[in-house]
């Protein structure tokens, strides 16, 4: 599977971005998708993540009510929609592929995107 990520930018606090991931390989509907994120000089962080099954969707306390993970797998797509943003937002987000179900650990992920950067200025 090979994933790509775009839809990052700038934003104002408070306003929206919609991030997409699009993969290539016909077993995408068969991977549970997630995103991650990455500020400067921090580490990879958990965002969210949906199963390839039913749908369940998974996460992190820092964006729970705010962010919300979804999957289309006709298009082969996943997408996050980011609400009510936040400077603390701020980070390279990347999609990823896991066999894992509500895997929240980076190393549960077999597949990664290049990665979108999304800047949220206060």
């Amino acid at each position: 599977v090979q994933l790509q990520a775009s839809g990052g930018g700038l934003v104002q606090a408070g306003g929206s971005l919609r991030l997409s991931c699009a993969a290539s390989g016909r077993t995408f509907s068969s991977y549970n998708m997630g995103w991650f994120r990455q500020a400067p000089g921090k580490e990879r962080d958990f965002v969210a993540a949906i199963s390839w099954i039913g749908g369940r969707t998974y996460y992190a306390d820092s964006v729970k009510g705010r962010f919300t993970i979804s999957r289309d797998n006709a298009k082969n797509t996943m997408y996050l929609q980011m609400n009510s943003l936040k400077p603390e937002d701020t980070a390279v987000y990347y999609c990823a592929a896991s066999r894992f179900r509500g895997a929240t650990r980076d190393d549960r992920y077999d597949y990664w995107g290049q990665g979108t950067l999304v800047t949220v200025s206060s």
